[in-house]
């Protein structure tokens, strides 16, 4: 990824990020994660920060759920950066991407979000690797 690249990053990734474990995936994560941070190139949406937080208060098992405070916490750093606040049109044209890709309407919305912010690559472990959606490039940081 180079300096001037903006890079949209999914829920799945953020959480292996800022989760509480140290495996492969969360290194993998944490080194991407910083090195958009440090070149101002990290993207999210407000979609993602919701579920970012819904998934480190409720959805993990192991480790335990954060406190709702060290979860804010993070939610809190992940806001610094640009943040994509869809509108009604982007929900329409979320729809049509979902329609025309054959990805769930929200995986579609994070597209919309990933090409409205004019991020060429989307990390995620949810949708194909190295498929092109709506000009923007499906990368898996975890192949």
């Amino acid at each position: 990824m180079s300096d001037s690249q903006r890079a949209f990053f999914d829920t799945n990734v953020l959480v292996y990020a800022y989760g509480d474990t140290d495996d492969d995936r969360h290194r993998r994560a944490v080194e991407l994660f910083e090195v958009a941070i440090r070149t101002r190139s990290a993207v999210v949406s407000t979609q993602v920060l919701l579920e970012f937080y819904v998934t480190l208060t409720r959805k993990i098992s192991n480790p335990a759920p954060l406190s709702a405070g060290a979860a804010r916490e993070r939610l809190q750093l992940l806001s610094r950066g640009p943040v994509h606040s869809p509108l009604p049109e982007d929900v329409v044209a979320a729809v049509a991407i979902a329609e025309e890709s054959q990805v769930s309407v929200w995986d579609a919305m994070i597209i919309r979000s990933a090409s409205r912010m004019q991020c060429p690559v989307l990390w995620t472990e949810d949708l194909n690797h190295g498929q092109v959606i709506a000009g923007v490039e499906i990368r898996n940081p975890f192949r």
